[in-house]
């Protein structure tokens, strides 16, 4: 089992939702393989399914048929404590609207996942100064969200994903608020930190300025996953 590929696997992915009498049919049978160190960047129209398929890998929604398999695990054979579990040692997510906690400092926002085990804070602590300081905030340690701007609030969130070192990097628009520079500068980061922490990253865009920034590029269209030239 160790020797296995460390690898996401999709394979035929459905969902659907009932709205009335009426299915609707969101993805329509997705297939994806990657490996630690790969990097991949989803577009498509708004409605298109990008957001739920992204949900769905990060186990925060269950898939109506079709498998998930994470580093040879099906996540969701597991029971919902397990899966929290399971979120919490393998999968970073980073959202459009960052989701800092305002009445904390930037430096405890980034801890916030570490604080469901009971390990050695301060071990934790020194990972997250560490982190803060690769993404140029060594000096907004105790600053508030409210007292930094819209691009270092992202740059925070993007510490928090990768407090307990996960195996894969999900972000969800993350630069959707953002202007073309802070979209630039936080698309390289996310590219150079899944290089340097050899993760798997999916980022699910709007934005082609920065989907050409990823060196795969996959386009939602009619539920299914279709390669894009670069």
């Amino acid at each position: 089992m160790n020797d296995a590929p460390e690898q996401l696997v999709v394979r035929n992915l459905t969902k659907q939702f009932t709205l009335a009498d009426e299915s609707l049919s969101i993805l329509a049978g997705v297939d994806l393989t990657l490996n630690r160190g790969e990097a991949l960047a989803i577009t498509g129209p708004s409605g298109s399914g990008k957001s739920t398929l992204l949900y769905i890998l990060g186990v925060l929604d269950q898939p109506t048929a079709g498998e998930v398999i994470q580093f040879n695990q099906n996540p969701f054979v597991l029971s919902a404590k397990e899966q929290a579990e399971f979120r919490n040692q393998n999968i970073g997510f980073i959202f459009q609207d960052h989701h800092l906690m305002p009445q904390f400092s930037v430096l405890e926002n980034v801890l916030i996942p570490t604080m469901v085990h009971q390990g050695s804070s301060s071990d934790a602590e020194e990972r997250a100064r560490h982190l803060l300081e690769r993404v140029g905030l060594k000096d907004r340690l105790n600053h508030r969200p409210a007292q930094i701007s819209g691009g270092e609030r992202q740059r925070v969130a993007v510490c928090r994903a990768l407090i307990n070192n996960p195996r894969l990097l999900l972000a969800d628009e993350p630069t959707g608020n953002l202007d073309r520079a802070n979209t630039e500068a936080i698309g390289k980061l996310l590219l150079e930190i899944n290089q340097e922490q050899n993760t798997i990253l999916i980022c699910v865009t709007h934005s082609s300025e920065l989907a050409a920034l990823f060196p795969q590029h996959q386009r939602l269209r009619d539920g299914l996953l279709v390669t894009e030239s670069v």
